[in-house]
């Protein structure tokens, strides 16, 4: 009998800790967040990164009732940015703007000093953004298949650009040459915004960025767009086919950006910045400045952004590999 009562009141303190804890979790998510967030942006400012976090920043921060200020830290195929947030302190005011290359990256590279997939939690996936090749409109090719002849024709000394080694638009390059049987050289950049300088320059031919840092120069007829990277034309550039209408079978890459926290963070808290950021996502003017730049809006739940980051990890390690794509 003495054996019962002892077991029934181990059982009373363990539930009573159990509730203490969870009074404490939520009372920690009501008092969140107490100083202003930084939103990581792991490119240069300027690209679509860039842009989808300032969108997101501007009206999250009056939700939140502090101010959501993006941070650039650019460099190693936005791996820099990612080791930054999955070390910091894991309280919900430092969080990262991720995206495909994230997943791309965590086959690329031969040593990462995170685990994409264990040292970041993911919140929502803000949009999908198609990619697009592009020319400078000084280059004669008028379609991917001029494109091709005239990159065979000078093997090795033409140049594409990238946001960084190990990036979307890196593997989408080396797809492209070995769909195409082209050398192209592979310049990488710390975002869109330096490559787009260059792209108008001159000084690089053609690259594969998203459509968003590269519309209003399509438009103005700055940049020639060929085709985009996705299985289904943009509703941002309807008359522009897809690479697979050009003849590439199978190709299929687009760019996804999504927020995620460091592993650590209180469930309680992941699930208020779920909230708060799909009330923004589905926002009449949020979907209308998405339009703009040529992306479609998203904000699904943590979950789900969990199971597409999973299965793109598996889906780009299939391609690494076949593309024989690594990184020191």
């Amino acid at each position: 009998m003495q054996a019962i009562h002892s077991l029934n009141r181990r059982r009373v303190v363990q539930a009573l800790a159990l509730s203490l804890a969870v009074a404490g979790t939520s009372a920690l998510a009501q008092s969140w967040p107490t100083r202003p967030i930084s939103l990581i942006v792991p490119f240069a400012a300027g690209g679509t990164t860039d842009v989808l976090a300032r969108a997101l920043a501007d009206k999250l921060s009056q939700s939140l009732g502090q101010p959501v200020v993006v941070e650039s830290k650019p460099g190693a195929g936005a791996t820099i940015g990612a080791d930054f947030v999955a070390k910091a302190k894991p309280d919900g005011h430092t969080l990262l703007m991720g995206a495909v290359h994230h997943t791309i990256a965590s086959s690329v590279y031969k040593k990462l000093p995170y685990d994409f997939s264990k040292d970041l939690a993911p919140i929502t996936t803000v949009a999908l953004v198609p990619n697009v090749l592009v020319v400078n409109a000084s280059t004669p090719a008028k379609n991917v298949n001029e494109l091709v002849t005239l990159l065979k024709a000078s093997p090795g000394k033409l140049a594409y650009g990238s946001n960084g080694n190990g990036t979307a638009q890196h593997l989408i390059g080396t797809q492209f040459q070995n769909q195409t049987g082209t050398d192209v050289i592979h310049i990488p950049y710390k975002g869109s915004g330096p490559l787009s300088t260059d792209l108008l320059g001159g000084q690089i031919m053609m690259s594969f960025d998203t459509i968003t840092p590269v519309l209003s120069h399509i438009k103005a007829g700055k940049l020639r767009a060929l085709a985009v990277t996705t299985a289904k034309r943009s509703a941002a550039l309807p008359d522009v086919p897809t690479l697979e209408e050009a003849g590439l079978r199978g190709f299929n890459i687009g760019t996804w950006f999504g927020v995620l926290a460091p592993a650590a963070t209180p469930q309680d808290i992941v699930t208020r910045l779920n909230t708060e950021m799909v009330k923004v996502i589905q926002s009449p003017e949020f979907r209308g400045r998405m339009a703009e730049i040529g992306a479609e809006p998203i904000g699904d739940t943590s979950a789900q952004m969990a199971q597409q980051i999973a299965s793109e990890t598996e889906k780009f390690g299939k391609l690494v590999r076949e593309a024989k794509v690594v990184i020191d």
